[in-house]
């Protein structure tokens, strides 16, 4: 696993994390940017420059056996596309510039799909189907995007089509595309092998995912058959949970005695999130709950840095250890708590200042400090694995 190129996928996240506490800063001392543009740049860097592009490598340094410099140059071109997004985004949005280089990520994503299905050698059933799942979803994601101009063209940017073009976006890249691919990867390292309890797994998982999308369209146009499929779409995810740890049971036992403490830790930590993430979906139930959701953005912030920050980036970082990319260090030891400190933190004063929204009682005064102030752990333990990264030099190749 080329070690400069992780490199620049753990740079990329630094980047996102840092415009992420220069956002939380704008809450409490006003500057003079777009707050939204911000957002923009923020969570496109997060997504694809850091998610996309570290599952990119570890799939092609898991299941491609011809190592092509094809793969290389695919690799620079969405750092390119990744590069034009940060730095378009903060001054204009979604414009010109910013959507031509979004334009030349999903053309790279195109060529990466097509070039794995065609190479991919998975040592079982269950890495090739969920992988190949997960480059499905990757590619309907798209159409949300394909989707963008024509709402704004027809409807404007504030209408509930251009609404439901982003989440659909949003919900097959987290819950399809990463999700899927980061299981993928997690089960070929378990050496999980097919099953009739994986099949029963892999396809309730595949039917709540595309079942839970009725929850955004719940939220704009309101019908009991959104409510009613979003509901059979959590069941079943809940099911999925209780299948996948059966799953990972007893196989997990048999690297315990390979594995660093640390990377065991995040294994855990991020298997935790997934339950978590879960559980919290049956609140989307209670349909009055499900509109103070949608209503309060501290709940959904606080969700997606759930998935994003705690299940992906929880797994991404153990796959970093698994290959010896970051050694079992104090260093290291500082920078993963330091992160996970900085996630718990943030995610319990979104929870409870969400909370107190929703039951009128009096708000956590200076909020917007103290989440500050909590965001500080993020980019600090980011910082931290990047420099043990960069000065290891025992690493995989």
């Amino acid at each position: 696993m080329p070690k400069k190129l992780v490199a620049i996928c753990l740079s990329n996240f630094l980047i996102a994390a840092l415009m992420g506490l220069l956002l939380r800063f704008v809450s409490i001392y006003p500057l003079s940017i777009n707050y939204r543009f911000f957002t923009h740049a923020h969570s496109h860097t997060a997504m694809l420059g850091w998610a996309y592009l570290m599952l990119y490598i570890l799939i092609v340094h898991y299941f491609v056996q011809e190592k092509k410099t094809i793969y290389i140059r695919l690799f620079w071109t969405t750092q390119v596309s990744v590069w034009g997004m940060m730095f378009s985004f903060p001054f204009q949005g979604y414009a010109a510039i910013s959507i031509t280089f979004s334009t030349l990520h999903i053309i790279c994503s195109y060529i990466f799909i097509f070039l794995i299905w065609k190479k991919l050698k998975a040592k079982s059933y269950v890495s090739s189907v969920l992988l190949k799942t997960a480059l499905l979803f990757m590619a309907v994601s798209t159409l949300g995007v394909w989707c963008l101009g024509p709402a704004v063209g027809l409807y404007g940017n504030t209408s509930d089509f251009y609404q439901v073009a982003i989440q659909f976006f949003l919900h097959f890249q987290f819950k399809g595309w990463f999700l899927f691919a980061v299981i993928g990867v997690f089960f070929h390292i378990l050496n999980i092998q097919d099953s009739k309890q994986f099949r029963v797994f892999y396809r309730i998982l595949l039917l709540s995912t595309v079942l839970t999308f009725a929850l955004p369209l719940y939220w704009y146009f309101p019908n009991k058959l959104f409510y009613w499929l979003n509901a059979l779409g959590v069941i079943f995810q809940i099911t999925a949970l209780f299948i996948f740890l059966k799953i990972i049971k007893f196989s997990f036992h048999t690297i315990l005695a390979k594995t660093s403490k640390l990377e065991i830790y995040l294994y855990s930590f991020s298997s935790l999130c997934f339950c978590l993430k879960a559980v919290l979906q049956l609140g989307s139930l209670f349909p009055e709950f499900s509109q103070i959701i949608y209503q309060h953005k501290l709940y959904v912030i606080g969700f997606i840095h759930l998935l994003m920050l705690g299940v992906i980036t929880g797994f991404l970082f153990a796959f970093m250890m698994r290959n010896k990319l970051i050694s079992s260090s104090a260093a290291t030891s500082v920078g993963v708590y330091s992160f996970i400190i900085g996630f718990v933190l943030t995610e319990f004063l979104l929870l409870v200042q969400g909370y107190l929204y929703y039951t009128n009682e009096p708000i956590i005064s200076n909020f917007n400090m103290f989440l500050f102030i909590a965001s500080i752990f993020l980019p600090l333990g980011i910082m931290f694995l990047l420099k043990n990264l960069i000065t290891q030099k025992n690493h995989a190749t």
